[in-house]
């Protein structure tokens, strides 16, 4: 489901204590808490240029996803689950949702680089690997492409 945290504090609050709690678990996957989500503040979340979608246990949010896009393409920015519903399904739920609003467009998303869980979801939902970037000394991260004619 859409959410929009830019119009409603209280979720702004509780999708940034998910997006910390997800980004500290990557950190600790990866070995590095430089990650910017992870130091972004409840305004600079609020004031991002993006379309969330966003699942919840009952009242309580439990993961969401950031994309943005343009006729050609789709940019997953971010994808966030609480760590204590991690491996219930709700990361590939929420990528799928996105390829479903993506249609026929490319989709396009980046991980750390050593974040095997991560990749090993990407490429099992048809991304391809397309390169890896250090984008500050020592944290890479891997690209992936998901061109929907190629996917199955």
């Amino acid at each position: 489901m859409e959410i929009e945290p830019r119009d409603d504090e209280p979720l702004a609050r509780d999708l940034l204590s998910v997006q910390r709690a997800a980004y500290a678990v990557e950190a600790s996957i990866i070995g590095d808490d430089r990650i910017p989500p992870l130091r972004e503040s409840l305004d600079e979340l609020r004031a991002a240029p993006l379309r969330w979608l966003g699942h919840f246990d009952g009242r309580r949010l439990v993961g969401a996803l950031a994309l943005t896009g343009d006729a050609a393409e789709v940019d997953i920015h971010r994808l966030v689950v609480d760590p204590a519903a991690h491996r219930q399904g709700l990361g590939r739920a929420l990528v799928r949702a996105a390829l479903a609003l993506a249609g026929n467009r490319r989709v396009i998303v980046a991980t750390g680089r050593d974040n095997l869980p991560a990749r090993a979801l990407y490429e099992s939902l048809g991304f391809v690997p397309a390169g890896e970037t250090e984008v500050v000394p020592r944290l890479w991260i891997a690209r992936y492409v998901r061109h929907p004619a190629l996917a199955a």
